[in-house]
């Protein structure tokens, strides 16, 4: 695929794949992007997972068209990119390793070698002169590992973006790029919202045509579309107006009165009530839900004096990617003891700019005239 008259995909799509880092469902795929640029000199841009390095060396061949790579640039380092490098170093031995001091450090730790003796250190402001292109480098630590760099092609106006403006799924399959990239954001690089502030002013600064990421399809349309939704995912601030549910159900009961709030909430006029399961859904998928949306209602029942774990699970990973700036409503279940909504609400603690809501509904088995009617404030003071 051409992205630019000198720039050349040469990436492949896994569909051997079930789950991305081990826990992240991925039904159509990944995709593992790698670029080549031809100019007097040519840079390979990142390599591919280590199961499809003879395919990504087969597209780099061809791309190549008898000719050899001078630089191969490694922008991050987790092996689903790195883990074709050392095979690249046998089949071009002549061709330096462009990466930043950290990367290089990390290549000893997986790979038993650094390239000493063959490797260009970059950091933040370095250039690379390849003829007609220019290689502007930007550090972008911690979006999302510490060692990683960006590319600028100041020449066709292209941004290698590593792991940033990715999302799940390969190449080869169509679908909606903002929920994937979503889920995608919010699971992997979603608690590092400050280094993505950081690169996006950096990237403020460059005129950007083209965005090429190592996951998902190349950008080059309406980029403020993309640009917009990285301002304000990595802001935490929510991105539509609506209402997530999400809750946890031992015999229906807690289920009953989390879809009966939905109901109320629609007929109130909220825009948007999406509702989940957690034992039955998508972790990831019902997280990034919770950073979509304003406001989100947790239901769970008491469970040996704690809360019941897929609902344990969910706060503690919403808090761990730094969730905040968000307005929260518990309910709680429980036949012989209610300690649910003191349960969440401690576990809410770290969560930053946080508003409980006021009104709390206490279901003691099931619902009775009196936590109906504590449904019903809720519903009123969540659609104000």
């Amino acid at each position: 695929m051409e992205i630019t008259k000198d720039i050349k995909y040469i990436g492949v799509n896994d569909h051997k794949i079930d789950l991305f880092e081990g826990q992240y469902i991925v039904p159509n795929g990944m995709a593992y992007n790698s670029y080549v640029i031809l100019d007097d000199k040519v840079a390979v841009m990142d390599s591919v997972d280590a199961n499809f390095t003879d395919q990504w060396l087969s597209n780099l061949a061809a791309a190549l068209d008898g000719r050899k790579p001078d630089y191969l640039v490694v922008q991050h380092m987790e092996p689903d990119h790195s883990g074709s490098i050392v095979t690249f170093t046998e089949v071009y031995p002549d061709a330096v390793v462009v990466s930043s001091v950290k990367a290089f450090a990390m290549m000893g730790q997986f790979f038993g070698t650094d390239f000493a003796g063959r490797q260009l250190v970059v950091k933040e402001g370095a250039k690379l002169e390849l003829g007609t292109h220019t290689l502007q480098f930007i550090g972008a630590p911690m979006v999302h590992w510490p060692e990683v760099i960006m590319t600028y092609d100041s020449t066709d106006k292209v941004l290698f973006s590593a792991d940033g403006f990715g999302k799940f799924g390969a190449l080869d399959v169509e679908e909606d790029w903002a929920c994937e990239a979503r889920r995608y954001y919010f699971g992997i690089v979603g608690k590092y919202g400050g280094p993505v502030q950081t690169v996006l002013k950096k990237a403020a600064k460059l005129d950007i045509q083209t965005i090429c990421p190592l996951h998902g399809p190349v950008l080059s349309e309406d980029l403020g579309y993309y640009l917009n939704l990285y301002n304000t995912w990595s802001s935490y601030q929510p991105e539509s107006e609506g209402i997530f549910i999400a809750y946890t159900s031992v015999y229906g009961n807690t289920k009953k009165a989390a879809e009966l709030l939905a109901k109320k909430l629609t007929e109130k006029g909220c825009p948007k009530v999406s509702i989940a399961d957690l034992a039955r859904e998508d972790m990831a998928e019902a997280v990034e839900d919770a950073f979509r949306y304003g406001t989100l209602v947790l239901a769970t029942t008491t469970y040996n004096g704690d809360i019941f774990p897929f609902m344990r699970t969910f706060i503690e990973t919403l808090s761990e990617h730094g969730y905040q700036n968000r307005r929260i409503a518990l309910i709680e279940n429980g036949s012989w003891a209610l300690t649910a909504a003191k349960v969440m609400r401690g576990l809410l603690e770290s969560c930053k700019n946080v508003t409980i809501a006021e009104n709390v509904v206490h279901i003691k088995s099931a619902l009775n005239e009196a936590s109906l009617s504590e449904l019903e404030a809720l519903a009123d003071e969540l659609t104000k």
